[in-house]
């Protein structure tokens, strides 16, 4: 029996503003930070010894691993990977979601946000919001580096990392991945054999640790929200 632990960020300021964030590194809110201190206890309660933990690239997935690494105490080894970074949401980076939908009507923004193929406009590469223009990803190849993505352009690489990284891994170790709504609801898709309209449905609340237990072939055999009381449907396996 192995594990691996899912975690969306906790809340951060973007969240908070109703703002379309993907590669933008903006913090943690004081909420989450509240939320990502209660997912480590949430964990530690548990008592499962995570031996390998993986964050994005992005600040609010390192600051919610820091905090979770502070109450455990206990992690051996820890890793980042931009593969794991959010969706990026190209030209709609940094503007307001509710104003979007007045401006563009509601169920076109839904469509941006829910839809399994289609990707926004392209964001400028002038924009400082480009991810060519942010520190943090100066050593990612360029030709690796999105100007826009689609749920399935994220799945895709978020796929790839899984498989390379942790799949062949994951029967002798435990896991700990500090992500994003979009990057983990890629791993879902995966996980769960979802379709393109099943993960269209799927939420991920913040700063709530999804615990999936499998078998020695890899076989899901139990997954629950620690945090009952902020839990979201899960899909059935």
């Amino acid at each position: 029996m192995s594990y691996l632990v899912l975690v969306r960020h906790g809340q951060s300021i973007w969240n908070l503003e109703k703002k379309f964030t993907g590669w933008v590194d903006v913090d943690l809110t004081e909420n989450g930070k509240l939320e990502a201190k209660k997912a480590g206890e949430l964990i530690k309660i548990k008592n499962i010894n995570i031996d390998i933990c993986y964050s994005s690239f992005q600040l609010r997935a390192k600051n919610t691993l820091k905090l979770i690494k502070q109450v455990l105490q206990n992690i051996k080894v820890s890793k980042e990977a931009w593969e794991l970074n959010e969706r990026h949401y190209g030209a709609l980076t940094g503007l307001n979601k509710d104003e979007m939908k007045i401006k563009l009507g509601e169920e076109k923004v839904h469509q941006f946000r829910r839809s399994w193929d289609l990707r926004p406009d392209p964001l400028d590469k002038n924009n400082p919001y480009h991810p060519i223009n942010i520190d943090a990803y100066k050593e990612i190849p360029i030709n690796k580096i999105p100007d826009t993505e689609s749920l399935k352009d994220t799945y895709e690489r978020v796929l790839e990392f899984y498989k390379r990284e942790i799949e062949k891994e994951i029967s002798n170790n435990n896991f700990l991945i500090s992500a994003h709504g979009n990057s983990i609801r890629a791993l879902c898709k995966y996980l769960f054999k979802l379709d393109e309209n099943e993960i269209s449905k799927l939420e991920i609340p913040t700063g709530n640790p999804l615990l999936i237990n499998l078998d020695e072939k890899k076989k899901i055999t139990d997954c629950k929200y620690l945090d009952s009381e902020r839990a979201k449907d899960l899909v059935v396996f």
